[in-house]
Protein backbone atom coordinates (compact mmCIF):
# COMPACT_ATOMS: atom_id res chain seq x y z
CA UNK A 1 0.00 0.00 0.00
CA UNK A 2 1.36 3.39 -0.96
CA UNK A 3 1.90 6.17 1.59
CA UNK A 4 -0.82 8.22 -0.16
CA UNK A 5 -3.40 5.44 0.26
CA UNK A 6 -2.42 4.98 3.90
CA UNK A 7 -2.86 8.71 4.48
CA UNK A 8 -6.27 8.77 2.74
CA UNK A 9 -7.51 5.72 4.70
CA UNK A 10 -6.24 7.19 7.97
CA UNK A 11 -7.97 10.50 7.24
CA UNK A 12 -11.20 8.67 6.39
CA UNK A 13 -11.09 6.66 9.63
CA UNK A 14 -10.47 9.79 11.66
CA UNK A 15 -13.36 11.55 9.94
CA UNK A 16 -15.72 8.68 10.71
CA UNK A 17 -14.55 8.58 14.33
CA UNK A 18 -15.14 12.32 14.65
CA UNK A 19 -18.76 11.89 13.54
CA UNK A 20 -19.67 10.06 16.74
CA UNK A 21 -22.13 12.05 18.85
CA UNK A 22 -20.87 10.55 22.10
CA UNK A 23 -20.07 13.02 24.84
CA UNK A 24 -17.26 11.45 26.85
CA UNK A 25 -17.95 13.67 29.87
CA UNK A 26 -21.38 12.34 30.84
CA UNK A 27 -21.74 9.18 28.74
CA UNK A 28 -24.82 10.35 26.82
CA UNK A 29 -25.31 11.32 23.23
CA UNK A 30 -26.83 14.64 22.17
CA UNK A 31 -30.35 13.15 22.06
CA UNK A 32 -30.18 12.03 25.70
CA UNK A 33 -29.61 8.34 24.97
CA UNK A 34 -27.47 6.61 27.55
CA UNK A 35 -24.48 5.32 25.59
CA UNK A 36 -22.57 3.25 28.12
CA UNK A 37 -25.57 2.22 30.24
CA UNK A 38 -27.66 -0.91 30.41
CA UNK A 39 -27.58 -2.44 26.94
CA UNK A 40 -27.59 0.98 25.28
CA UNK A 41 -31.08 1.87 26.56
CA UNK A 42 -32.04 5.54 26.67
CA UNK A 43 -32.07 7.57 29.87
CA UNK A 44 -34.82 6.08 32.12
CA UNK A 45 -36.68 9.39 32.38
CA UNK A 46 -37.17 9.87 28.63
CA UNK A 47 -40.08 8.98 26.35
CA UNK A 48 -37.67 6.82 24.33
CA UNK A 49 -37.02 4.67 27.41
CA UNK A 50 -40.76 4.45 28.07
CA UNK A 51 -41.35 3.28 24.52
CA UNK A 52 -38.44 0.81 24.33
CA UNK A 53 -38.08 -0.59 27.84
CA UNK A 54 -41.49 -0.14 29.47
CA UNK A 55 -43.64 -0.61 26.38
CA UNK A 56 -46.01 1.97 24.93
CA UNK A 57 -48.70 -0.37 23.56
CA UNK A 58 -50.98 -3.20 24.51
CA UNK A 59 -52.79 -5.56 22.16
CA UNK A 60 -56.38 -6.77 22.23
CA UNK A 61 -58.30 -9.85 21.14
CA UNK A 62 -60.58 -9.42 18.12
CA UNK A 63 -63.72 -7.37 18.89
CA UNK A 64 -62.69 -7.01 22.55
CA UNK A 65 -61.74 -4.13 24.79
CA UNK A 66 -60.95 -6.20 27.90
CA UNK A 67 -57.32 -6.34 28.97
CA UNK A 68 -55.28 -9.51 28.69
CA UNK A 69 -52.82 -10.55 31.40
CA UNK A 70 -49.95 -9.47 29.13
CA UNK A 71 -51.60 -6.07 28.67
CA UNK A 72 -51.97 -5.66 32.43
CA UNK A 73 -48.27 -6.41 32.92
CA UNK A 74 -47.34 -3.68 30.45
CA UNK A 75 -49.81 -1.25 31.99
CA UNK A 76 -48.47 -1.95 35.48
CA UNK A 77 -45.02 -0.97 34.21
CA UNK A 78 -46.48 2.13 32.52
CA UNK A 79 -48.22 3.17 35.74
CA UNK A 80 -45.00 2.77 37.71
CA UNK A 81 -43.03 4.79 35.14
CA UNK A 82 -45.67 7.53 35.05
CA UNK A 83 -45.65 7.62 38.87
CA UNK A 84 -41.87 8.12 38.82
CA UNK A 85 -42.06 10.75 36.05
CA UNK A 86 -44.87 13.17 36.97
CA UNK A 87 -43.69 15.74 34.42
CA UNK A 88 -45.38 13.72 31.67
CA UNK A 89 -49.01 13.49 30.62
CA UNK A 90 -50.22 10.84 28.20
CA UNK A 91 -52.75 10.41 25.42
CA UNK A 92 -54.02 6.89 25.01
CA UNK A 93 -54.80 6.09 21.38
CA UNK A 94 -57.34 3.36 20.69
CA UNK A 95 -57.01 1.43 17.43
CA UNK A 96 -58.80 -1.40 15.63
CA UNK A 97 -58.10 -3.66 12.69
CA UNK A 98 -59.63 -3.06 9.25
CA UNK A 99 -62.51 -5.49 9.74
CA UNK A 100 -65.90 -3.89 10.38
CA UNK A 101 -67.33 -0.46 9.65
CA UNK A 102 -65.61 2.81 10.35
CA UNK A 103 -68.20 3.69 13.03
CA UNK A 104 -67.89 0.32 14.78
CA UNK A 105 -64.10 0.55 14.85
CA UNK A 106 -64.10 4.13 16.17
CA UNK A 107 -66.34 3.00 19.03
CA UNK A 108 -64.17 -0.07 19.66
CA UNK A 109 -61.01 2.05 19.66
CA UNK A 110 -62.63 4.41 22.18
CA UNK A 111 -63.55 1.49 24.47
CA UNK A 112 -59.98 0.20 24.27
CA UNK A 113 -58.45 3.59 25.06
CA UNK A 114 -60.86 4.10 27.97
CA UNK A 115 -60.12 0.64 29.33
CA UNK A 116 -56.39 1.46 29.39
CA UNK A 117 -57.06 4.87 30.96
CA UNK A 118 -59.24 3.35 33.67
CA UNK A 119 -56.63 0.69 34.42
CA UNK A 120 -53.84 3.27 34.73
CA UNK A 121 -56.02 5.36 37.04
CA UNK A 122 -56.71 2.26 39.17
CA UNK A 123 -52.93 1.92 39.51
CA UNK A 124 -52.50 5.45 40.84
CA UNK A 125 -52.00 7.61 37.75
CA UNK A 126 -53.98 10.85 38.06
CA UNK A 127 -56.83 10.98 35.57
CA UNK A 128 -56.00 14.61 34.86
CA UNK A 129 -52.77 13.42 33.23
CA UNK A 130 -54.54 11.06 30.82
CA UNK A 131 -56.61 11.76 27.72
CA UNK A 132 -58.00 9.36 25.15
CA UNK A 133 -58.59 9.40 21.42
CA UNK A 134 -59.88 6.76 19.04
CA UNK A 135 -58.54 6.31 15.54
CA UNK A 136 -60.53 3.16 14.83
CA UNK A 137 -59.09 1.53 11.74
CA UNK A 138 -57.70 4.78 10.30
CA UNK A 139 -54.06 4.37 11.44
CA UNK A 140 -52.91 0.79 10.91
CA UNK A 141 -49.31 -0.09 11.61
CA UNK A 142 -49.55 -3.28 9.54
CA UNK A 143 -51.35 -3.37 6.21
CA UNK A 144 -52.44 -6.76 4.91
CA UNK A 145 -55.52 -8.92 5.07
CA UNK A 146 -54.07 -11.54 7.39
CA UNK A 147 -54.52 -12.23 11.09
CA UNK A 148 -50.84 -11.41 11.76
CA UNK A 149 -51.50 -7.84 10.58
CA UNK A 150 -54.92 -7.53 12.20
CA UNK A 151 -53.47 -8.57 15.56
CA UNK A 152 -50.89 -5.74 15.51
CA UNK A 153 -53.58 -3.18 14.66
CA UNK A 154 -55.85 -4.13 17.59
CA UNK A 155 -54.03 -1.97 20.10
CA UNK A 156 -53.93 0.94 22.49
CA UNK A 157 -50.83 3.14 22.44
CA UNK A 158 -49.78 5.40 25.31
CA UNK A 159 -48.19 8.53 23.82
CA UNK A 160 -46.29 10.77 26.22
CA UNK A 161 -46.33 14.55 26.30
CA UNK A 162 -44.03 16.58 28.53
CA UNK A 163 -44.35 20.02 30.00
CA UNK A 164 -46.44 19.42 33.11
CA UNK A 165 -45.47 21.55 36.06
CA UNK A 166 -46.14 18.75 38.51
Amino acid sequence: MTPLRIAVLTAALLAVAACSKTNTFNNTDIGGTQVGGAAGLPNPTTPAYFQQAVGDRVLFVIDQSSLTDAAKQTLNAQAQWLGNNPQYAATIEGHADEQGTREYNLALGARRANEVRDYLISRGVAGSRLTTVSYGKERPIEICSAESCYAQNRRAVTVLAGGLSG
